[in-house]
């Protein structure tokens, strides 16, 4: 153990692709789910209209119809990645919307019909105020059964509690925390999501989000721009001139501060987002998001910079 934690050390980003290749001994694909679902966000109970940068579809635009089953989507994407890429583990990843957001009977109906052969892990995203102990014993239940892993996906986007007011997100950061400690208890992996360059906060605030993530101890991160889809709150606000269009270097100064105090053994999902042009009003800065994600790679070797490097235990004497 503490041989592998050195080798983290010295890698200057720790992706999750090492990760899932350290933990299932080979290159593991992650397939994604689309259920038809909803958003306590979007239907009242909590709030309208839903977090201000969020399209009416959700999240899963590489999803399959949700037409299809959930076996019938997993069935199709193992057989296309299987032969491509010559894959044998997968993970069964509900993508979009609010996993949780359902009745108990048929969340279980849902990851049942998930563990299939190859499957080695299920990977659930929700909001942290839609996850309770009832959900997280049936996915409990069903790993015990069938040896399958389980991991819980959280959107917090940032630390900051007046921007979370400011972009709708309808929970604060106390739920965000309770959520990853009740998924701790279960003994369940934890991904949060972070957007690093909302316009009301700054570095110093993305900077406080890889702290309190780091503090948390949270297994992954997955980080995200600011995209601007049409008809959202955000178009309009950009539109009518309340927000300014995010800039690129700013978005990556703000994700080499974000690793620099992101815990080495904390695996990066994800350097930077996705979303379709056909419904983006500015998406990754109108660049290709693979030069953004190799800009900052870059960055991080130019400045000999390592992902957890400004982490320092305090000491009192």
């Amino acid at each position: 153990m503490e041989q592998n934690l050195k080798s983290q050390e010295k890698r200057r980003i720790f992706f999750y692709s090492d990760y899932l290749k350290e933990k299932y001994g080979e290159k593991v694909y992650k397939l994604p789910i689309n259920i038809a679902g909803g958003c306590p966000n979007r239907d009242g109970r909590i709030a309208s209209g839903g977090c201000i940068y969020c399209a009416g579809a959700g999240a899963g635009y590489d999803c399959l119809p949700d037409e299809l089953s959930i076996k019938e989507q997993l069935e199709k994407n193992m057989d296309y990645i299987g032969k491509k890429y010559k894959a044998k583990k997968f993970i069964a990843y509900f993508q979009n919307y609010t996993g949780t957001y359902l009745p108990v009977a048929d969340f279980k109906k849902n990851i049942k019909e998930a563990a299939l052969d190859n499957i080695v892990e299920i990977s659930v995203s929700t909001r942290p105020d839609c996850l309770a102990e009832p959900y997280l014993d049936a996915m409990l239940e069903l790993s015990r059964a069938t040896g399958i892993k389980m991991s819980i996906e959280l959107g917090l986007q940032t630390a900051n509690y007046h921007t979370l007011k400011k972009i709708n997100r309808g929970h604060g950061l106390a739920e965000f925390i309770r959520a990853v400690i009740l998924c701790k208890k279960y003994g369940f992996s934890v991904c949060a999501h972070a957007i690093l360059n909302l316009p009301w906060d700054d570095r110093e605030d993305v900077k406080e989000t890889a702290k309190i993530l780091s503090a948390l101890e949270v297994d992954g991160v997955k980080l995200h721009s600011l995209n601007i889809l049409k008809d959202t709150e955000l178009a309009r606000m950009y539109e009518s001139g309340k927000v300014e269009e995010p800039k690129r270097e700013e978005y990556v100064e703000r994700a080499l501060i974000f690793l620099r105090n992101t815990l080495s053994t904390t695996s990066v999902h994800r350097l930077i987002g996705r979303a379709p042009e056909e419904i983006s009003v500015v998406e990754n800065f109108n660049n290709s998001w693979r030069s953004v994600y190799d800009e900052i790679v870059s960055e991080m070797e130019n400045r000999d910079l390592y992902q957890g490097m400004d982490i320092k235990e305090e000491i009192c004497l």
